[in-house]
């Protein structure tokens, strides 16, 4: 199993002090990560998660309005002041509706972390309709919809901060997740567009490349099977080493908060010169790819 870093931020480090962060994605996993972590460093929120119009396609249950509470609870344990909505990456309205809200409360966003998205599992040639167009407008389209939904307030103001989930699959390919690789290797291509055109203006773009997560969205039955699809009976410590197997650095996958460390870095003013860049947190398996 991964460690967490023994200090996943370090209170005297206040870098987000006065600075309002919108993420998406918010209610566990990643998401909730970088609220906590961003809150322990000053950030103020604008925590937001699906509605009630809920994916199909998806081998594992997607966060309740109750996981997004928690982790507005978690933040204000922080200092944070936190607010929280729901919304589906797929509408416009909803993420329109959702800035227009932070702006009201906080007069400003300063750092997007657009990490809402979703998993599932088949080969190319039996994947379904619902299933790739799920997949394509949550992973893909809600990407574009909630950076178009804030980049204007940060071009106007002259500073933002955009971080975006893609994948470490999202410059490769992969059996039996090619709508997901299609997707993320999608979000590279917005994220590097988006960072040309507002490099002037004060906002960085960058995008985030992480290997397996820690979180539901890979420890689900259809996603151990992936793994090891002869066996009848399949024990965690099998899955372990499976998942172990890929990675130079021999874990079997990154803690959210190693995920979150990242994120921290490029919504800082300590990456204010990285843009349109794709950063891994990978366990060395970029290392093994030219791209």
């Amino acid at each position: 199993m991964s460690v967490a870093p023994s200090s996943a931020a370090s209170t005297s480090r206040r870098r987000f002090e006065g600075k309002v962060a919108l993420i998406t994605g918010a209610g566990r996993g990643q998401g909730r990560a970088h609220a906590t972590r961003l809150a322990s460093e000053g950030a103020n929120l604008i925590l937001c998660d699906i509605g009630d119009a809920r994916p199909t396609s998806t081998p594992y249950d997607l966060s309740a309005a109750s996981d997004l509470k928690t982790t507005a609870s978690r933040a204000r344990d922080l200092g944070a002041r936190a607010i929280t909505r729901a919304a589906d990456v797929r509408s416009r309205e909803q993420l329109d509706a959702v800035v227009a809200d932070g702006i009201a409360e906080f007069g400003q966003i300063d750092v997007l972390l657009a990490n809402a998205g979703i998993a599932s599992i088949s080969p190319i040639a039996e994947m379904s309709d619902v299933m790739w167009q799920e997949m394509i407008d949550i992973n893909l389209g809600g990407v574009f919809k909630t950076m178009r939904a804030v980049v204007g307030h940060m071009v106007e103001r002259g500073y933002g901060r955009i971080v975006a989930t893609s994948s470490i699959v999202g410059r490769q390919g992969s059996p039996n997740i090619g709508h997901y690789v299609a997707a993320k290797w999608g979000v590279i291509g917005l994220v590097k567009s988006l960072a040309i055109e507002v490099a002037e203006h004060g906002v960085t773009v960058n995008a985030l490349a992480p290997t397996s997560v820690d979180t539901l969205m890979i420890q689900n039955d259809a996603f151990w099977e992936l793994f090891l699809p002869d066996k009848d009976e399949i024990l965690h410590e099998e899955v372990v080493e499976a998942y172990r197997a890929l990675n130079p650095i021999p874990e079997p996958w990154v803690a959210p908060a190693d995920v979150s460390a990242a994120a921290a870095f490029l919504a800082s003013d300590e990456a204010r010169y990285i843009t349109g860049e794709v950063v891994p947190v990978a366990l060395g398996w970029n290392a093994r790819n030219a791209s």
